[in-house]
């Protein structure tokens, strides 16, 4: 295993063990449930939006390890983005992990988000990765009627 393979596993399961902003979030204004059928992973997202920034963001549930791991470094990273640069983050998180778009996506601007990169080539695991990245979504846009589900 190379090390830039190593240091990518050590921080997923860093938070996978220590799930960073995990907890519900009592000062939310938005808010979304997501479930992953294939795997059992179900997360809530708490978002707490202020003059069009994203103030903090918490998740809890409970969720396989990948799952949990995206949620806590998603949480971290989104935390003072703009409604536009979460929508931007949130496209190329979703371009990187389930292979769309066009061509490889930069990952030299994601930082540590770049770890969850390897995840694209187990397709199972896939849905786990990205379930946290569309529950925020749906919480940020507030499409909040349905729970947010991997199926769709």
């Amino acid at each position: 295993m190379t090390d830039l393979a190593e240091l990518y596993q050590d921080i997923i399961l860093d938070h996978s063990k220590q799930p960073r902003n995990f907890g519900e979030l009592s000062e939310a204004n938005r808010h979304a449930d997501g479930y992953n059928p294939l795997c059992g992973d179900h997360i809530e997202v708490w978002i707490r939006i202020d003059d069009d920034h994203v103030g903090k963001v918490h998740f809890s549930g409970s969720a396989c390890a990948i799952c949990t791991a995206s949620a806590s470094m998603m949480s971290q990273a989104l935390q003072g983005k703009s409604h536009e640069e979460s929508g931007v983050l949130f496209e190329q998180m979703r371009q990187m992990l389930a292979g769309t778009g066009d061509g490889d996506i930069d990952q030299s601007g994601l930082g540590k988000l770049a770890a969850l990169g390897g995840v694209r080539r187990y397709p199972m695991r896939v849905k786990c990765a990205t379930l946290p990245w569309h529950t925020f979504k749906a919480a940020l846009d507030e499409n909040t009627g349905q729970p947010v589900t991997t199926e769709q």
